[in-house]
């Protein structure tokens, strides 16, 4: 499902989240977005996927424009950790699945116990690393058309997020999907990124091919990074 923005703006106060943002995300993409703290990058996220809304401009994802009830047509993992904590983990997958008609039970079991997560447990047991699995769980197990990953890999340990991300390409169906993920681990998801996007004091200051620039460039993902942000 496509995306287009076009000459967005958000505000919070007298504060710019967003300033002038025109993008278009095509269907079948994995697209990196990147940029330091308090950039953007989240609520770039939240208003294509309708949690928040835009002071000017306009946001479509496919023909709608985006708005809550697009949810359905889209998995979002926020980086907030917001979960019923007397539930057990599967109590959470199974809630999911009775809100989501695109929620694939199978999937999220098979993806929980790759991660070795105990089914179980109760969420408010879970170290803040496992907490953060659950949530990829509940997002990767949606047949979402697109798919939204706010900092995916935060607070896992290297190993568990090189696992994660080389387990990505299977849970996701790219092909179809247009999947959008705001991470501070440039290293990491590089291998698996179609494009990146770079994000600074509420603008779009970069769109590249990730394959056209390592060659262009013979420079890493995380180099040409700081090399942009030194300019």
């Amino acid at each position: 499902m496509n995306i287009e923005l076009k000459n967005v703006t958000k505000k919070y106060g007298n504060q710019f989240a967003l300033k002038d943002v025109s993008l278009s995300l095509s269907s079948g993409k994995i697209y990196g977005l990147i940029g330091p703290n308090g950039s953007g990058k989240s609520t770039l996220l939240k208003i294509i996927g309708g949690l928040c809304f835009p002071d000017s401009g306009t946001v479509l994802v496919g023909n709608q424009r985006a708005e809550r009830t697009l949810l359905k047509n889209i998995a979002y993992l926020t980086e907030l950790d917001m979960f019923y904590e007397h539930f057990r983990v599967q109590d959470m997958i199974y809630f999911y699945d009775s809100q989501f008609a695109d929620f694939q039970l199978e999937k999220a079991f098979t993806i929980l116990k790759e991660m070795k997560i105990d089914q179980n447990k109760k969420l408010k047991q879970l170290s803040k690393g496992n907490r953060g699995k659950v949530k990829l769980v509940l997002a990767l197990a949606r047949d979402a058309p697109v798919v939204l990953l706010d900092e995916p890999l935060s607070g896992l340990d290297p190993v568990v997020r090189e696992s994660i991300v080389r387990s990505l390409l299977s849970w996701l169906h790219f092909e179809e999907q247009t999947v959008v993920i705001a991470t501070h681990e440039i290293s990491e998801v590089e291998q698996i990124l179609d494009e990146v996007i770079v994000v600074s004091t509420g603008q779009v200051i970069e769109k590249k091919n990730v394959e056209e620039l390592r060659e262009e460039s013979k420079m890493s993902l995380l180099n040409w990074y700081k090399d942009v942000n030194q300019k």
